[in-house]
């Protein structure tokens, strides 16, 4: 070995680069079915329920649902130059990186591959979760679907004809190439948003990836899939009906936070400067229904710490990994829901959000329609109070 390839692997960083090069798969790498984390612990914490759950952040009979779905569409074969990595190997890694954020070098030491094969899996494993899934686990929403949605906001929450609730969570990401601010937050980061949709048992409805970092929320909702579909009557919002105990008649409705507009589908806070007792109660009812969102997001975040770091990949595989996080979510809350431990950790510890600082840059002048709406709502609402 000449002098200059000895001083290379000196340093452990280059040494690995060296040891990965592109003339084929290193000696090291090949033994990872001996030496890695994959054939070990996959193995291992199978045997060991609270472990395989520790590891994963997921029970393993959910892992075994989840691989079933989408083993056919991540399963390669194996030729005469390489044996393939095996769809459970695949799964295990991804679901390893979304739930630590464990920078794709690191795993690669861990799993002994080479760093861009570890990438090259969790970004065609959070595509396959996305897509195969989503059917099954989020399915656009139908009329009776919705009504359901409302019926469970009117039993747990108090908010009767409540079809959702609706907030953004902004992910950082690397700034993209020549993208200028258009990603960079009031969070002082470049970020992209994910706006979402929760049911009141804290399941997502809908999910929209894609809004950059600059935008308010109301901005990610005007330039959103979700409004232009509710603008043109496309999204199966069920017609009016009577308020439970009331002879008033009312829409449908969405609930977000002041971000948002007021719209007649979507219900916001009254501001803080005009406020009476029955706008507080109004406040009130909307808060309290909204908490669903913030405990999606909450939920969602302390299991898949990945969102709680940079996502250090280029915005198209930021945005994979994201809407795979988001599905995992459904999955969990379909065949787990408040039995799972992390669901539990985070219900213990709400509210989980102090009053921050918000983007509120959206132009809101609502119509009158709006504002009747939400006045139908103040007025039901205190008098359902002052019958208490």
């Amino acid at each position: 070995m000449d002098e200059d390839l000895l001083v290379l692997l000196d340093s452990p960083i280059l040494r690995w680069e060296v040891l990965n090069t592109r003339d084929g798969v290193h000696e090291i790498n090949k033994n990872r079915g001996i030496t890695g984390e994959v054939f070990n612990l996959y193995q291992e914490l199978r045997l060991y329920p609270t472990k395989f759950f520790e590891y994963t952040r997921m029970p393993l009979s959910t892992f075994d649902y989840i691989l079933s779905k989408i083993s056919p569409k991540i399963t390669k074969e194996d030729t005469n130059f390489r044996k393939s990595i095996r769809p459970e190997e695949k799964l295990f890694i991804t679901l390893r990186f979304l739930s630590t954020g464990t920078a794709f070098r690191a795993l690669a030491y861990s799993f002994c591959m080479g760093k861009s094969t570890i990438a090259s899996i969790v970004h065609e494993t959070c595509r396959v979760l996305w897509t195969e899934l989503v059917p099954i686990h989020m399915p656009i929403p139908t009329e009776q679907r919705l009504k359901a949605i409302a019926e469970d906001f009117e039993a747990t929450w108090n908010f009767p004809h409540c079809i959702g609730a609706i907030d953004g969570k902004h992910c950082e990401i690397k700034k993209p190439p020549k993208s200028g601010s258009a990603h960079w937050c009031y969070k002082k980061r470049n970020s992209i948003v994910m706006q979402a949709v929760a049911d009141a048992k804290r399941k997502f409805v809908a999910v929209e990836v894609g809004g950059r970092g600059k935008q308010s929320d109301g901005g990610t909702f005007i330039a959103s899939t979700l409004y232009k579909l509710i603008e043109k009557n496309k999204y199966k919002i069920p017609m009016p009906k009577r308020l439970p105990n009331s002879d008033v008649i009312a829409p449908y409705v969405l609930v977000g936070d002041e971000a948002y507009p007021l719209k007649h589908y979507l219900m916001r806070p009254y501001p803080e400067r005009v406020l009476n007792n029955e706008r507080k109660c109004f406040n009130i009812r909307l808060s309290t229904a909204r908490q669903t969102i913030e405990c999606a997001f909450g939920i969602l975040t302390c299991k898949w710490r990945i969102l709680l770091k940079p996502i250090e990949t280029n915005r198209q595989n930021a945005l994979s990994i994201i809407k795979a996080a988001c599905i995992l979510h459904n999955v969990i809350m379909d065949l787990n829901g408040d039995l799972d431990l992390d669901v539990q950790r985070v219900l213990a510890n709400s509210p989980l959000y102090e009053n921050h600082q918000r983007n509120c840059g959206v132009n809101n002048n609502p119509s009158r329609r709006a504002k009747n709406v939400r006045i139908k709502f103040t007025n039901y609402f205190w008098e359902q109070y002052q019958r208490m």
